[in-house]
């Protein structure tokens, strides 16, 4: 047998995959590139059967950034929504089976847009059709009930952004390794300026079309990364689209290489306008949820950087510190710039 990816246990993931879900070992494990804080593996069985399995960073991780449990509860509310997600076909608690909860889902087929190659290489009269439906799915997640799905108690209702705020400081005061002092100022202009929340919508939290697999003719098949998922401001979401839509001219990394950059997919403004066609929500507030945004990313970031530095992230990442550290420059001082956009 070929040697297992970190994060895998082979031997009682074969045994629990075989007795649960019927797969047919040989099993192969492989690691599915993308994202930065759970890992996700690709699992072909030995009559070419393909599911998903989802678990936690290896190492120390908030336990509560890290929920099998409330990923597979999420897909499992949602499948019978307009919401396209992947079915999920099984949770295991069981430490002793793979070290960590997990859980298992259908493999969706579809492509991943990840960056610019990726969107340069869809076809033109498809990326306006994909961005729409981008849009609309969103609005669909928003439109929904939380408790006619199921999901009533996924979170308190209200002051979701105070509590984003103060859960993300909180990680970075407890797993950063180094201070950090302009997180805990924006923190604070952060606080002191929050908008009234517009009643309460189930939040995705880290929605944006790489999120997303996407089929051939530009609809969304399944939206992916639940991890973030609860209720309360759905306008974080509205304005993490329209984050990470991207420029072109940033000139940094990320953000410049987003696939949604290139022509054809639309603008930023595109996005606000077909979500405001959907939805009855003001949108006047947003650049302070934008800002928020990018203070948000900036954490996630930093806690992502010190899992790579504990060698927590398994095999299946490619990392640049130096990058990441940039990276979370670049958001904090785009935080001030829109809470003070005199400056």
């Amino acid at each position: 047998m070929t040697r297992a990816p970190k994060g895998i246990q082979p031997e009682p993931l074969t045994v629990w995959l075989e007795a649960e879900l019927g797969l047919a070992p040989p099993l192969d494990f492989q690691p599915i590139a993308g994202g930065a804080s759970n890992l996700t593996f690709a699992v072909t069985d030995g009559t070419g059967r393909r599911v998903v399995l989802r678990r936690p960073p290896t190492g120390h991780v908030l336990a509560s950034a890290h929920d099998m449990s409330r990923e597979h509860r999420v897909i499992s509310a949602l499948a019978a929504t307009p919401v396209p997600v992947p079915p999920a076909l099984g949770l295991c608690t069981d430490p002793d089976v793979n070290g960590a909860d997990f859980y298992v889902m259908d493999f969706v087929d579809g492509a991943v847009v990840f960056d610019r190659a990726d969107g340069e290489n869809v076809a033109e009269a498809v990326r306006p059709v994909m961005a729409r439906s981008i849009v609309d799915t969103l609005a669909d997640l928003h439109s929904l009930d939380p408790d006619e799905v199921g999901l009533e108690d996924l979170g308190r209702r209200e002051g979701y952004c105070a509590r984003q705020l103060r859960r993300w400081q909180r990680q970075v005061d407890e797993g950063s390794d180094r201070d950090l002092p302009l997180v805990r100022e924006l923190h604070d202009r952060l606080v002191a300026s929050i908008p009234a929340q517009q009643g309460t919508g189930i939040v995705h939290g880290d929605y944006r079309l790489d999120n997303c697999i996407m089929a051939d003719d530009g609809s969304v098949a399944a939206v992916l990364d639940w991890e973030l998922c609860t209720l309360g401001d759905v306008l974080v979401d509205v304005a993490g689209l329209v984050t990470w839509w991207g420029d072109p001219k940033a000139g940094l990394g990320r953000l410049a290489d987003m696939p949604t950059t290139v022509e054809g997919f639309g603008t930023p403004a595109d996005v606000l306008e077909r979500y405001r066609q959907r939805s009855d929500r003001d949108l006047s507030s947003l650049d302070w949820y934008v800002a928020l945004q990018f203070w948000r990313v900036a954490c996630i970031i930093e806690g992502v950087r010190v899992r790579h530095t504990a060698g927590a992230m398994g095999d299946n990442q490619h990392y640049d510190d130096s990058g990441a550290r940039v990276f979370i420059d670049y958001s904090l001082d785009r935080c001030a710039e829109l809470l003070d956009p005199a400056t």
